[in-house]
Order: C-alpha cells, then sequence, then structure tokens
C-alpha cells in the first residue's frame, strides 16, 4: 500500500496512517479518558463463570475513541510500518484504539465507489483491528461466557468479515430496529433459507450494527453446527448455543436477545420454486420457551436470502454418505467447484416486526397446548404476511 500503509484524506488532503508510534497516547491515557472502556484482564481470557451476560460497551456505537496523533514518519514523505514483534511487545500502539479513526479509513478507502471501494475501506479497517487483536490476545485483555462466547473475538473479527459481505454484497436493509428491546431479554424468530444458513449470520450483524447499544445476538444453532470441530469453535465463539431448552432459557433470564429458526433444515434446504412459503413449525417449542421465561416474542422476516443459493435439486444418495441432510445442486454448484459456494448477490431487507408480548399469559400457559399453537400460528402467521409485503414492494432482486 502506498504512503507507508496510508490512505488520503481527500477533504484535508493529509494521509491517515494505519498505525501510529509510542507518540500516539498510550493505552493508559486512552482510558483515562474513556474510563467507560477500561476491560478487565484475566488469565487466558476466561470468566469465573456465573455471569451470562456479556459485558457490555457503553458509548453510541459502543465503541471506545482517542484523539490519536499521525505516525511520524522515519523519512521524508515515508513512514515505516511496524513490525509484528512490535506490535505484540507494545512498543508500537496500532490505531485501532481509536476507532473514530477506523471510520475514517473504511470511508477514505471506499470513496472509490462500488464493490471494489467497499472491499478497499473494509480491508483498510480489517488491518488496524487486526494488529489491535493480536496485541490485546496476547495480554488476556479479552472474557469468555459460560456459553463459550468470545466478545472480543467477535467484535474484531468475524463482524468486520461479515459486515463486507453485509454492507457490499447483500446490500442490506434494515427496519424495524426500534422494535428490538434496549436492556431485557427477547425471542427473535425469524424464517430460514438461502441452502447455507447466511440469512442467521445476516441478522446477527443487523442487530448489533442497528442497534442503538449494539448489543450481540445469540443463536439457537442445529446440532449439525457443533458436530463439525471447526464450524463449533467458531459458532461457540460467536455466541452461537445449542437449541435446546435450557440453553434458550438461561440466555433468555440472563437478558439476552436470541434468535430461533423454527423451519430448520426444512427451510434451509426447501427448493427454489417453494421460495418464500414457510414451512412447518414443528411443535412451537421456541413458544414455551418464550412463554416461561416472560420475554418477548419478534417476527423477524428476511427477502434476499432466498436467491443466493437458488436449490434446483438434491443428491440425496452423496447426503446420507456425508450425514448431510441435504446436498444442494444450484446453477452455479457443483458445475463451477469451489467458486460454485460464492453466493449470488441478491438484495437483502431485514424487518424486526412488532413485538408479541407473552407476559398476558398467566404461569400455566406453556403447558396448555392450545395456547402453544395458537401462538406459534400468529408468529408464523405474521413473518409469512410480511414477508408477502416486503415481497410486493421489492423494486429488484440484484444489485
Amino acid at each position: 500500500m502506498a504512503n507507508g500503509g496510508g490512505v488520503p484524506d481527500e477533504r484535508t488532503g493529509k494521509v491517515i496512517q494505519l498505525y501510529a508510534t509510542p507518540e500516539t497516547p498510550s493505552r493508559e491515557q486512552v482510558r483515562r479518558r474513556h474510563p467507560s472502556q477500561q476491560a478487565v484482564a484475566r488469565p487466558g481470557g476466561a470468566r469465573p463463570g456465573g455471569d451470562v451476560a456479556s459485558r457490555r460497551r457503553t458509548g453510541a456505537d459502543g465503541r471506545s475513541g482517542s484523539d490519536g496523533a499521525p505516525e511520524r514518519a522515519t523519512k521524508a514523505g515515508e513512514s515505516r510500518r511496524p513490525t509484528a514483534a512490535e506490535i505484540a511487545s507494545g512498543a508500537v500502539t496500532p490505531i485501532s484504539e481509536d476507532v473514530a479513526l477506523h471510520g475514517e479509513i473504511a470511508e477514505a478507502g471506499s470513496r472509490g465507489g462500488g464493490i471494489l471501494g467497499g472491499l478497499r475501506g473494509a480491508v483498510a479497517g480489517s488491518l488496524t483491528s487486526t494488529a489491535s487483536f493480536v496485541r490485546e490476545r496476547l495480554t488476556g485483555e479479552y472474557e469468555i461466557d459460560d456459553f463459550g462466547f468470545d466478545e472480543h473475538f467477535a467484535d474484531n473479527i468475524v463482524l468486520p468479515t461479515l459486515r463486507v459481505l453485509f454492507d457490499k454484497w447483500f446490500h442490506v436493509e434494515v427496519t424495524g430496529a426500534e422494535n428490538l428491546p434496549l436492556e431485557r431479554g427477547a425471542l427473535l424468530v425469524a424464517n430460514h433459507a438461502g441452502t447455507l444458513p447466511l440469512d442467521a449470520l445476516m441478522t446477527t450483524v443487523a442487530v448489533h450494527d442497528h442497534h442503538p447499544r449494539n448489543r450481540h445476538l445469540r443463536i439457537l444453532a442445529a446440532d449439525l453446527a457443533f458436530e463439525s470441530p471447526f464450524v463449533s469453535e467458531i459458532a461457540r465463539s460467536t455466541g452461537a448455543t445449542l437449541a435446546c431448552v435450557p440453553d434458550a432459557e438461561r440466555l433468555l433470564e440472563s437478558g439476552e436477545l436470541t434468535a430461533v429458526w423454527p423451519e430448520g433444515y426444512k427451510g434451509l434446504g426447501k427448493p427454489y420454486r417453494d421460495r418464500y412459503k414457510l414451512q412447518r413449525y414443528g411443535r412451537g417449542g421456541f413458544v414455551t420457551t418464550a412463554l416461561r421465561t416472560g420475554v418477548p416474542i419478534i417476527p423477524v422476516s428476511i427477502v434476499g436470502s432466498e436467491e443466493i443459493y437458488p436449490k434446483i435439486g438434491d443428491l440425496k444418495p452423496l447426503a446420507r454418505l456425508l450425514g448431510f441432510p441435504y446436498f444442494p445442486v444450484t446453477p452455479t454448484f457443483p458445475l463451477l467447484g469451489p467458486l460454485g459456494v460464492i453466493p449470488l448477490p441478491s438484495r437483502w431487507h431485514i424487518h424486526f416486526g412488532q413485538p408479541i408480548e407473552t407476559a398476558r399469559f398467566d404461569d400455566q400457559a406453556a403447558d396448555d397446548p392450545m395456547v402453544v399453537f395458537d401462538l406459534t400460528d400468529e408468529v408464523r402467521e405474521d413473518i409469512q404476511q410480511t414477508l408477502y409485503r416486503m415481497l410486493s414492494r421489492r423494486d429488484r432482486v440484484w444489485f
């Protein structure tokens, strides 16, 4: 990258550097200016159990900030990129401490317009986040909750990566975020589609980035997500847990925003010809959980996920051999091999509906099959009708 890793700012003509030398205010100086952003260092990053709720960040966007100084040049007009050893030892402090500067870097890098401009800005911002992430991991300044959720990992690695898809590939529009509670727990119930569960990942970004307090979404995932070693570790670290009643109740009672996709594999793997037609919801276990914990149910309607991998066939013998619920055939997969895994760039719209309160029911409602059935049907009908309205107003499928 030109200018010693910097990005030109078109407003001032100055070069915004990705790193700062020791002239930049130290971490302690930054924290003295922003005491609410102090983190508690724990050996190995572990939290000593008991508190399931994740550590909350304060501020308008849930991030910290500082007045970072420009990098000192080693030569006239040049600056030196610090080595990994310098970053790890603390001799050089990444300007990723200053998230306000991250925004300027990303904005400057994306002024070229289009997907490529957005990708440049995303990469520039990710470089600074990654440097800070490595340093903080080495010093143990992160926490892991009882479910394995690593907020530090999610904020610095997972969410920045998903935002490239969210903002620059799918151009996700989000409405109804004001229906998400500020503090209390809630059960988000969404339609499921797209062959691969990218809708769950995009909903995670939508909740975090559009909630006024940048709350994290805790996903209730299927067994298969935790049977694959690599996928299991990533899922746990990003806040997902097994879709079972005990885990769901603990999360909701702890005040977490928790999400479930009741259609499961029936919705995720349905043929393209059945797009946007909700599948059966099963026995309404999610309603029982919401009734027992007294949290509201928020219907979530997602348009756009159906088109990313249009499923036109299913190789069932191969699926049984591999232990998958289905093995999809799409217009690009397996015909194009690994390239066929790239999702098609459909335009997305995620809408958070009006909360359906469960507090109006008595303590015995969770054990009444008719109450559970009626409430399950109410949630399903709300999502289906909202999908129809969103589709009728959709101006285009692709960007």
